[in-house]
This record gives C-alpha cells, structure tokens and sequence, in this order.
C-alpha cells in the first residue's frame, strides 16, 4: 500500500460532512483469519467459501483506489456474516476515521446501517492519547484486557507492534463503552459488532439524509432546554459507570427528529484512576453549556460540573487547567477565561 496516496485521500476528507452514528446489539462476527493450524476437511471448505465471498463484495459507493481497498479489508467480515450487502456512501470523513452508510444483509433487520472504519495504525498520530489512556486498561480485539504479558510490554516498549496493538485497544475502548452506556440507558449509538478497524452501527437518518451534529443546529429556546437536560442526563449516566466522554461537544452529539445521540467514545476518561479527570471532566461541560447558552439556556459550567461530579463522591482536584482546551478552538481558552475571571 503507497502511504503517500493514503495520505492525500485522506487529507482531503471533509470533516464538516454530517455523521450517522447507532446500532444494534448482537454477536461480534468471528474474526475470518482467526482459526486452528489444523481444521476439519468441511471446516476448510467453509473457510474457502468465506475467503470466495468477499471477492462478491462489490459496492455503490465509489471510493479511491486505497480507499476500496481498506474497506474491503476492514468490512469483508461485515459482508461474510450477511450483516451488511453494499457501501452506500461516506457520510463523514475525518482525520481519525470515516462513516459510511451502509445496505444491511439478510441478517440484519433495520432499514439502513452505518459503520465507521478507522483509519489505518500507521496514518494515526496516536502520541497524543495517553492523556486518555491513564488508568485505562488495554483491550485486545474481543474487548478483553490484555492478558499476554508479551503485548503490555510491546506496548510500553512501542514497538511497532505494540503500536498496533494500542491502535485495537483505542478502537475497542469505543465499541465496548458503547455497550455499557446503551445497557445503562444514556442516548448513545448502539453497538451491532466491532472489527479490528471497524464498528458497526444502527444508521441515523433516512434514506437521503444522516443526522446533523448538533453544532449546526439552532433550537427554540423550549426544546434547548430538554435537550440540555437530556445531555446532563447522559453527563451523569457516564459518572455512574466510570466513565468520562473526555471530548464531549456539541460537534459529536447527533440530532435526529428532536432526539439527541452522544458519539465518540474511543478516548473515554476513567475518573477514578485518571489524574486529569477532574479537568477534563470541566472540558466536557464548559463545552455543553457554551452551545446551550447560544440558545438561550443559561447554566453555570463549574458549578454544575462540580455538582455533578460530587455527586458520584469524585475527588474535586482544581480548577481546570486552559492547557486542556482545545487549541484548535481558540474560542474555548478565551470564553474560559472570561468566565473564570
């Protein structure tokens, strides 16, 4: 694979294009390449069969040359177990991954699916992740924690190898934070299955349209407020588990038909053993309440972070810190400072 045409494709996605996100829980299809040295003659054939299959995988959606290529490699699973019949169209593009929507397979009774196909190990800066890592526990593939002493320590040697096992880990922390936020109720996408590069989800939207993230949209002051509540609401559902969003902002919260879903989980914040929880938990409501107060909701951030966090008997560590505001929004550091003067 040529990793400077990876690049210039990649570069070019649009980050402003509208995500789908949501799913359906189910059986993770078995991984294809996953099988004993020594297998029964009609296992054999089952394997070849599966192998043959994926050479049918043709789809509407026209991709660039690399780009076809990695989605077949990441979704051929997907089309073997009948879970998905065509690629549709990518719905969102971005630095870290991509969205498409998808024909569901004979398996699968929804009207449409999506599914979001990180991109390759080697494209990602994952450099920057271990403020979210701290205290986290790596995952393999299955969402297990790791259990082979030899990756934890390709891991803290990173290794090329233990790379791409970080890479997984990052991929898994999503699909399984997914599950234990939609068993708990919170308005999330809800997990259908989870390849090494790839989650598979309910789509949200129609035929024509996926939904919008709520950064785009402008809300009576009367439905703000609902949805204000629900996102507290969901806020509160993840101090409940362990769990902090750690990039929450009105740019990953879909709105569809009124109704509010909570995206991108893959760097998920443990708040009882991460030292930067406090403050990233600050992050993530200073953002809420910045969009809602635009529409007409008034809340003060640092009061209800730190209701909401003692709540759940969180140890408050200080006030947050503007280093952890994003510097690709410098609208966040100044809005900060003003209100923490």
């Amino acid at each position: 694979m040529n990793t400077k045409d990876w690049l210039e494709h990649f570069d070019d996605l649009d980050d402003d294009d509208n995500l789908s996100g949501t799913l359906q829980s189910g059986r993770r299809p078995r991984n294809p390449g996953r099988h004993p040295k020594k297998q029964p003659l009609s296992d054999q054939m089952f394997v070849r069969k599966q192998d043959d299959s994926r050479s049918a995988f043709k789809f509407t959606y026209k991709a660039a040359r690399f780009e076809e290529w990695w989605l077949l490699d990441s979704l051929g699973a997907f089309y073997e177990h009948k879970w998905i019949s065509d690629v549709l169209r990518r719905v969102k593009g971005g630095k870290e991954a991509s969205v498409y929507q998808c024909k569901p397979g004979a398996e699968v009774d929804v009207p449409w699916l999506a599914v979001k196909v990180y991109r390759p190990r080697s494209l990602r800066n994952l450099k920057n992740d271990q403020q979210y890592r701290v205290g986290r526990v790596d995952l393999d593939e299955d969402g297990s924690a790791l259990w082979k002493q030899a990756d934890v320590n390709a891991i803290a040697k990173r290794t090329s190898y233990g790379e791409e096992v970080r890479h997984t880990s990052w991929i898994a922390y999503e699909f399984k934070t997914l599950e234990l936020l939609h068993e708990s109720g919170a308005d999330v996408p809800r997990p259908f299955a989870m390849e090494k590069n790839s989650i598979l989800m309910e789509f949200v939207g129609d035929a024509a349209n996926a939904a919008s993230p709520l950064s785009s949209i402008s809300l009576d002051v009367d439905e703000a407020k609902h949805l204000f509540d629900r996102t507290v609401h969901n806020i509160d559902i993840m101090l409940a588990k362990g769990r902090i969003h750690g990039d929450l902002s009105a740019y990953n919260i879909l709105y569809w038909d009124g109704e509010i879903r909570l995206i991108d989980f893959p760097q998920v914040v443990i708040p009882a053993s991460n030292p930067a929880s406090w403050n990233l938990f600050q992050r993530d409501v200073f953002r809420i309440c910045q969009y809602f107060s635009a529409q007409g909701v008034k809340r003060n951030p640092g009061a209800l972070a730190a209701e909401l966090w003692a709540s759940h008997g969180y140890k408050i560590f200080k006030e947050v810190d503007p280093k952890y505001l994003d510097p690709e929004r410098p609208e966040d550091r100044k809005a900060w400072v003003k209100q923490n003067r």
